[in-house]
């Protein structure tokens, strides 16, 4: 069952978690609860994120910001609408995701409503509240996108793990980056991360 798009929607009960929807959908969705659609499908994402979530992802925001200055790539980070060239519903996006940070390096994905194509270099940071589905299916949606390369920082193990895609379009994981070595990106071979000031904040 699809959502009729006529109205703006205020209470996220009033929708079918079951349903498949769209971008054009989630557009009328007005209510407080932050949500992403992958393949149409509802992913209700965590409240508000907690403390250490927030110190790392400044930092991670930080290191980026400044690297990238002056370069044609731009950092964006959450919330900020990442449209998804996957699982189209008869002509419209139905994969509407917002990773904690990316690095986009084409200008003409961005709009006034964010990123319509895959990010470059796309960041999330894990919370209690995510799930292994969740991990999963966000995994393969950018695998499928073509976004180049991934990281998942766990910092609850403190390490991140980092996927590259390969010629054939497939996500090949690198070794886990722990504290003792600066982390570094594969395709920004400059962008080099301390995570003991990442994870120690």
């Amino acid at each position: 069952m699809t959502y009729p798009s006529t109205k703006p929607v205020t209470k996220l009960s009033d929708l079918d978690p079951e349903g498949s929807y769209t971008y054009a959908d989630y557009l009328l969705w007005k209510f407080k609860e932050r949500v992403e659609l992958i393949h149409g499908r509802l992913f209700k994402m965590t409240p508000a994120p907690n403390t250490e979530h927030q110190r790392i992802s400044s930092q991670i925001s930080r290191v980026f910001l400044n690297f990238f200055y002056k370069k044609t790539c731009q950092v964006f980070v959450a919330p900020f609408d990442v449209r998804l060239p996957v699982g189209r519903k008869k002509g419209e996006d139905s994969t509407v995701v917002q990773p904690d940070l990316c690095v986009i390096c084409e200008e003409s994905k961005l709009d006034e409503r964010g990123c319509k194509g895959a990010p470059d270099l796309m960041v999330e940071i894990l919370s209690p509240g995510n799930s292994h589905k969740e991990m999963r299916e966000k995994f393969q949606v950018y695998e499928e996108a073509g976004v180049r390369e991934y990281w998942l920082v766990n910092s609850a193990e403190r390490l991140v793990l980092i996927y590259i895609l390969n010629e054939q379009g497939v996500f090949i994981g690198l070794a886990p980056v722990t504290e003792e070595v600066p982390l570094r990106s594969h395709i920004f071979p400059e962008l080099e991360i301390n995570l003991k000031e990442v994870f120690n904040q």
